[in-house]
């Protein structure tokens, strides 16, 4: 009987520390939005990404244009000739796909790009968060933001706004008021009646390309595409086999049969 006493009054011990454990909670998007270097941060990566997908972009269509000149004049040149025009096709080909994982796969400029531009300003935030767990002795602080299942938090355990204030920002530096609810998946602009729209995801996991050249000679530019917007908190991500997706253009199976001229009397 005293064994079995025992045991209870364990359990209900264990059960009062841990209701005992301080918690709170902190939306890592919501801080982040309302910090104006890291807008801009996201700006400059906008800017640059776009710059460098155009230039990804200008080496398929001068690919595009040598595959179809290829098939326009296939019927008037020699088997060396065709051989040497499909080699200049094949290595442009390569060289663009070299530069789009160069610039958007894994580790590459993009992603060292946003730690550069990012990086400082995420980790002033876990900094911040930081001190105030250990001013007001949390145990635990959880990121709404993050996908951690969620199901009722109380807005009294909500720490963003104490994190922006001992940034040194606020709220109102968008316009914005903090939202506790997860109902609506778009993030307000601050201004009345707009929008923010996010953008295409990054797929960053990979350096697989998939830009191909199909028969017809139209590049299929299936380029990563990018997200600069999303909240950047785990930038290590898995080092991934990047697979031989080089699709070499093939000529038509049956040629235009070749002009000739008729035979003299």
């Amino acid at each position: 009987m005293k064994k079995i006493l025992s045991i209870c009054l364990i359990l209900l011990l264990s059960a009062c520390s841990l209701f005992a454990q301080r918690l709170a909670y902190v939306d890592i998007d919501y801080v982040l939005k309302n910090i104006p270097e890291y807008s801009n941060a996201q700006k400059q990566l906008d800017d640059i990404a776009g710059v460098w997908q155009k230039e990804i972009d200008d080496k398929y269509i001068e690919i595009d244009k040598l595959y179809k000149s290829l098939q326009a004049e296939e019927v008037l040149l020699t088997d060396d000739m065709k051989q040497e025009r499909q080699k200049e096709i094949d290595n442009k080909e390569k060289a663009a796909k070299d530069l789009q994982r160069h610039r958007f796969g894994y580790q590459g400029d993009l992603f060292k790009k946003r730690q550069e531009l990012i990086q400082p300003v995420q980790d002033r935030v876990y900094d911040a968060i930081q001190k105030i767990a250990n001013t007001k002795s949390y145990d635990f602080v959880l990121d709404k933001s993050s996908g951690t299942v969620v199901l009722f938090a109380s807005s009294k355990l909500n720490i963003s706004d104490q994190v922006l204030q001992s940034l040194g920002y606020s709220a109102n530096n968008r316009g914005d008021k903090h939202n506790t609810s997860n109902e609506s998946n778009t993030k307000s602009t601050g201004k009345p009646g707009t929008k923010e729209t996010q953008p295409t995801p990054v797929n960053e996991n990979t350096d697989q390309i998939n830009s191909t050249v199909n028969p017809s000679g139209t590049p299929v530019n299936g380029n990563p595409s990018y997200n600069p917007s999303a909240t950047d908190q785990n930038n290590t991500l898995p080092q991934t086999t990047p697979q031989n997706n080089t699709t070499n253009p093939t000529p038509p199976k049956n040629p235009p049969p070749k002009n000739t001229p008729p035979k003299g009397n």
